[in-house]
């Protein structure tokens, strides 16, 4: 498996490359060459796997066993989900009207990120001992990532981790998961400026290739190619979970709510659909809405400030997977994707061409909520099921009530949970999906 710059002026590399690398040398995201095709009968095979063996399944495909043997793989992946506090990694909640919540915040920092980092941290250790090499990993965070990150190489001997804090941007709890850690190889800086702000001065860095490689630094943020490898199990997992059945042909869709803020679940559900799993992806997103806009519209540009909300942690503007997205849904124009995020970067502002956002529209639908959206869904949620969203969860879940306000769901949804800013001040709630 090589993977490619999505502006198609770097040179391929392996999936080792691509995880030391974060940004491609010219700017780009890396991206495999070729996608697997999943057949039928495979989708049927996986369908009784468990979390952590999708994970396996999926990381067999688009790592190798040159690179990782299959039974170190196999190992790597089950101490990455040995902290996890629920036996299944993930759970899906099962609600009133058709609505489905996959609890992805089972990990150390009730994080949903928890699940991609400390895979991806096992992967990098393995390759630096193998290697006896050591690397810098510089993080930018508007909150759960930072802590998830840290969580995931805290201790370890061969990585020192930099994490640039947006003072003020973050809730309390956040901030003290992140500057409370004793480890001698955590570095935690508080900057002024937003999330997105504060990754112009990563991006530079990272562009700076003589500098990245004389000083081994690398990027954890979602930018990084086995981030969104292990999400997309994400996808496969609650497909599984909520298809009505997998003896028809062809397979039942099933409908997918992702809450996101740079897309980077967006753009493992993206890969999921080209690989052949049958998901009806909607993105949801706060009042920060520039996918949104990007989706109905094909107005891919800046709005004037970040807007806070109560969906901290989606509080972005430049949701740099999209150019992933992109770069799929074109068929693979590395040219026309460079110019498109070139003009990005100069003029923050630029429309998708019509070909382009024609793609986008019949691949995903979008809907923007706002905090008074977000508070109604959370006590709807609890006064109808007992159940306690986080308002990043609840981004997602309102658009399944406005959904079935208007008529019943034709398919089977479900929403990736995660407690988020709700539930960091103390434990989930008891029995999480059962209260």
């Amino acid at each position: 498996m090589w993977y490619v710059s999505t502006r198609g002026m770097a040179p391929r590399v392996d999936f080792e490359g691509a995880l030391f690398s974060g940004y491609a040398p010219d700017g780009g995201l890396f991206m495999p060459e070729e996608l697997p095709q999943l057949h039928i009968q495979t989708l049927r095979q996986w369908s009784a796997l468990s979390y952590p063996s999708l994970v396996k399944e999926l990381c067999t495909l688009f790592i190798g066993p040159e690179l990782i043997p299959r039974d170190v793989l196999n190992d790597l992946i089950d101490r990455a989900f040995r902290r996890f506090r629920c036996r299944e990694v993930v759970h899906l909640s099962r609600l009133r009207d058709g609505l489905n919540v996959l609890e992805l915040w089972h990990g150390a920092t009730y994080a949903f990120k928890d699940l991609s980092l400390c895979c991806t941290a096992q992967f990098l250790q393995y390759f630096l001992e193998k290697k006896e090499k050591h690397v810098t990993v510089v993080v930018g965070t508007s909150g759960d990532t930072g802590s998830a990150a840290i969580e995931s190489v805290q201790g370890a001997k061969n990585v020192d981790i930099i994490v640039l804090l947006p003072q003020g941007h973050c809730t309390k709890i956040q901030e003290l998961q992140m500057t409370t850690v004793l480890s001698e190889n955590v570095h935690v800086f508080g900057v002024e400026g937003n999330s997105d702000e504060l990754d112009e001065p990563i991006k530079a860095v990272f562009a700076d290739v003589a500098f990245v490689k004389k000083h081994n630094l690398m990027s954890l943020n979602s930018i990084n190619w086995s981030r969104v490898l292990v999400q997309m199990a994400h996808h496969f997992f609650a497909y599984f979970q909520c298809a009505s059945s997998l003896d028809t042909h062809p397979l039942p869709p099933v409908e997918v709510v992702v809450p996101t803020g740079a897309a980077g679940n967006l753009a493992a559900g993206c890969i999921a659909q080209k690989m052949g799993l049958p998901i009806r992806l909607v993105v949801a997103v706060n009042r920060n809405d520039i996918i949104h806009r990007t989706v109905q519209r094909g107005d891919f540009s800046l709005s004037e400030a970040v807007e806070p909300t109560l969906a901290s942690a989606m509080d972005i503007q430049v949701p740099y997977n999209m150019e992933r997205i992109f770069w799929l849904l074109s068929g693979s124009d590395s040219q026309g994707t460079r110019a498109l995020m070139e003009q990005f970067e100069r003029t923050q502002s630029t429309s998708l061409p019509k070909e382009l956002h024609s793609k986008l529209l019949g691949a995903v639908t979008s809907e923007s909520v706002s905090d008074e959206a977000i508070t109604r869904t959370m006590g709807r949620c609890w006064e109808e099921n007992r159940y306690l969203l986080c308002p990043h969860s609840a981004v997602a879940v309102s658009y399944h009530y406005r959904q079935t306000d208007r008529q019943q769901p034709r398919y089977g949804r479900w929403t990736p949970g995660s407690p988020g800013t709700l539930a960091f001040g103390g434990p989930p709630p008891p029995q999480a999906g059962e209260i």
